[in-house]
């Protein structure tokens, strides 16, 4: 039976252990430097054992933010030939650091497409990845085997899209569609209209401020080590969001039904995956 530690019990963390244990096929056990949630993956039987040795673990998912991530895949002994996956949201910074030498274990690197605003192991779940994506990056050195076993697990784990790719495809894609659109978020929420919202609000209110709290630790770092990929997504929206300025001050019914019917075609095309 293979054996699988979870290095972070956090929302994806605990999603991954729950959903491999939920399945019986595989002993899965966990590790987080908070030692109370490790106790209470355990009361809950999220988790078989506690992480003592990660020597002892055939597959090791690594569910930190990026810099401590790559530290402890830099510091921890490894089995040698383990499979060894991060789940950090960007890839080529890590993948980098990995190949910048030689290690003892099969690296894969991993991008689970799913999540909530909240975090902590209190918002996992073992249904967390049904129906959602998982991407996996991959280079001329990672090991094909290694790739299998993981594209394996994740089926395992509910996910029914698995998306392969090269680290830089995926930094760029994820500046838009996830990066971008959290920064935007962000932003929107600190209009001084904000204020006395109640009563005034509808899907769209709650659609645009639902991702605004992120986790500005670890975001921070994911924008840093993607900053050339969302600077240009940033620059991109800002360019288009000059038309409708411009629209609008010029007093422009024209300008602003082409902005809005150029963005309404792009949506619609987007639906029916013409795009």
């Amino acid at each position: 039976m293979l054996k699988i530690a979870v290095i972070g019990l956090g929302i994806i963390g605990g999603s991954i252990a729950r959903s491999l244990k939920m399945t019986g096929e595989y002993i899965v056990d966990g590790w987080n430097r908070n030692h109370a949630v490790v106790e209470t993956a355990l009361q809950r039987a999220y988790i078989d054992s506690e992480v003592k040795n990660v020597e002892e673990y055939d597959v090791v998912f690594v569910a930190l933010p990026p810099q401590t991530a790559m530290q402890y895949m830099d510091t921890a002994r490894f089995r040698d030939g383990a499979i060894v996956a991060d789940i950090c949201g960007v890839k080529g910074v890590v993948e980098d650091f990995i190949y910048a030498k030689e290690r003892n274990y099969r690296y894969v690197g991993t991008h689970p497409m799913a999540g909530k605003e909240t975090r902590g192991l209190e918002s996992s779940s073992e249904s967390m990845f049904r129906g959602a994506s998982m991407i996996i990056t991959k280079n001329e050195f990672t090991d094909a085997d290694a790739v299998e076993t993981i594209k394996e697990l994740s089926r395992a784990m509910g996910f029914s899209r698995i998306v392969e790719c090269s680290a830089l495809y995926h930094d760029k894609k994820i500046a838009l569609t996830s990066q971008l659109a959290h920064v935007v978020s962000n932003a929107y929420v600190k209009s001084p209209t904000v204020e006395g919202y109640e009563g005034f609000t509808g899907g769209s209110f709650q659609d645009m401020t639902r991702i605004a709290g992120v986790d500005e630790a670890v975001w921070t770092q994911l924008y840093l080590y993607n900053r050339d990929n969302l600077l240009e997504e940033l620059n991109t929206l800002i360019s288009h969001l000059q038309v409708y300025r411009e629209a609008l001050q010029e007093n422009s019914p024209q300008k602003l039904s082409a902005a809005l019917k150029e963005g309404r075609l792009i949506r619609e095309n987007i639906k029916s995956g013409k795009v």
